[in-house]
C-alpha cells in the first residue's frame, strides 16, 4: 500500500493523502483582491487530486505585500473577493483548502518577477517597506525603516484580524508565513535582525515576535482550526539562522499547539549557497521530524511519485508538498497514483480519460461508468 496516498490527520482536518500543494504568489491581485486568474488557477489545482492545497502568500496588510499585484485579507472587501472565488472553486471540490498569511518585511514594494523583482521607491509608485531593523535585503536598495513597538502590534493586530476573516470565509486551516525572508523570517535571523530591545540579540529574543504573532493567531480562531507555520530552516549563509535554530524554534511551536511545520529554506539573503538538487531540503524537515512530534511538510525538488512516496515510508517527513512542478503538471496525482497503485479522487466530468489499464485509479469511477 502507498504509504503517500495514506491518509493523514492535521489536528482535526483529514487529509485524503499526504500531497500537499504549496503556497505559489500569483501576483495576479487588484489592490489586494482576488481576480479570475484566482478562479481559475485554484480551481485547476483544486481538481488535481492532492490532499491540501495551501493559497499564496496573501499579505495581512497593504505594507505587507511583496508586490502591489499581491492577495490580501485585510479588508471587507479582500475578504469578500476571496471567499466568493473559494465558494465556486467549492462547488465541485471537496479538496481541503489552507491559507498562507504573510507579511513582507524589508522585501515588500517590489516588482514582479517577470518585471525584474526590485525594489519600488516609493516616488514610482511603492510604499515605504517595514522591517525589525534598518537593514537593507541588497547594498542598492534603500533600507526599510525599524518597526517600533506601535507598528509591531499594528502587525500582530493585522495577523489576528486576518486569520479571523479565514475563518470566516471557511477556510479549513492557516499557515503562518515565516520563511523565505519575509518580516517573521527576518526578526529570526541575526543577518537582518540587529535591534537591541527584547525582540533582538539572543535566539529568545529574535523568536519572541514570530511567537507572539503565532501565538495570537492561534487565539483568534477556534482550536479545531489548524495554524501551523512555514519556515526557512537555514539562511544558506555563514552566520544567519540556522538548522540548529530552527530546531529550538520548532520545539517552541511546538509547545504552542503548532498544528504542523512546513520546512523549506533560504530567501533572506542574496549571498546565500543554496546547494539545489532533489531533496536538498527533505534533511531539514527529517531533522525536525526526530526532534519534535510536530507533524512536518517537506517541500523542494520533489517531481517523482517514487521521490516523494520514499520521503514518506522512511519516516523523513509526514507529507510531501509541491509547488513548481504541480504547477508543469497540475493531475501530479494522478499521475504518481497510476505510479504507485494506488486511488485519487477525480471529479465524474473527468472519469473518461481514466487509463484502459488504471481502471482502479478513479475509485468512484468504477461505478455507474459507461
Amino acid at each position: 500500500m502507498s504509504q503517500l496516498f495514506s491518509p493523514f490527520s492535521i489536528g482535526q482536518l483529514s487529509l485524503r493523502n499526504r500531497i500537499v500543494i504549496a503556497p505559489m504568489c500569483q501576483y495576479s491581485a487588484d489592490n489586494g483582491l482576488a481576480t479570475d486568474w484566482h478562479l481559475i488557477h485554484l480551481g485547476h489545482l483544486a481538481l488535481s487530486g492532492a490532499g491540501l492545497l495551501i493559497l499564496e502568500a496573501t499579505a495581512v496588510e497593504p505594507e505587507g505585500r511583496i508586490s502591489p499585484a499581491d492577495l490580501g485579507l485585510w479588508s471587507d472587501a479582500t475578504e469578500a473577493a476571496l471567499g466568493n472565488t473559494l465558494a465556486s472553486v467549492r462547488k465541485y471540490s471537496s479538496m481541503p483548502i489552507a491559507i498562507q498569511l504573510a507579511h513582507a518585511g524589508r522585501k515588500a514594494s517590489s516588482h514582479v518577477p517577470w518585471e525584474g523583482g526590485q525594489l519600488i521607491p516609493p516616488d514610482q509608485g511603492g510604499w515605504q517597506p517595514f522591517a525589525p531593523s534598518a537593514e537593507r535585503y541588497s547594498p542598492d536598495e534603500a533600507p526599510p525603516l525599524a518597526l517600533d513597538r506601535e507598528g509591531l502590534a499594528r502587525v500582530r493586530d493585522a495577523f489576528v484580524s486576518a486569520a479571523w476573516r479565514a475563518h470566516r470565509i471557511g477556510l479549513d486551516a492557516i499557515e503562518i508565513h515565516g520563511a523565505h525572508g519575509y518580516l517573521l523570517h527576518q526578526f529570526l535571523s541575526p543577518l537582518s535582525n540587529t535591534r537591541t530591545d527584547e525582540y533582538g540579540g539572543s535566539l529568545e529574543n529574535r523568536m519572541r515576535f514570530p511567537l507572539e504573532v503565532f501565538d495570537a493567531v492561534r487565539a483568534a480562531v477556534p482550536t479545531t482550526m489548524p495554524v501551523g507555520m512555514r519556515i526557512s530552516a537555514t539562511d544558506w549563509v555563514e552566520g544567519g539562522w540556522d538548522l540548529e535554530q530552527s530546531v529550538v524554534f520548532a520545539r517552541a511551536l511546538e509547545q504552542r499547539a503548532c498544528s504542523f511545520i512546513h520546512v523549506s529554506s533560504g530567501g533572506l539573503s542574496p549571498l546565500q549557497q543554496i546547494p539545489v538538487g532533489p531533496n536538498y531540503q527533505v534533511p531539514l524537515a527529517e531533522r525536525i521530524r526526530h526532534e519534535t512530534d510536530l507533524p512536518v511538510i517537506a517541500v523542494g525538488l520533489v517531481t517523482e511519485a517514487a521521490q516523494a512516496e520514499a520521503i514518506v515510508a522512511e519516516g523523513r517527513a509526514d507529507m510531501v508538498a509541491l509547488a513548481r512542478g504541480i504547477l508543469f503538471d497540475p493531475r501530479w496525482p494522478w499521475h504518481a497514483a497510476a505510479e504507485l497503485g494506488a486511488q485519487v479522487d477525480a471529479p465524474p466530468q473527468y472519469w473518461r480519460s481514466q487509463p484502459r489499464d488504471q481502471k482502479a485509479l478513479f475509485g468512484a469511477a468504477r461505478i455507474g461508468q459507461r
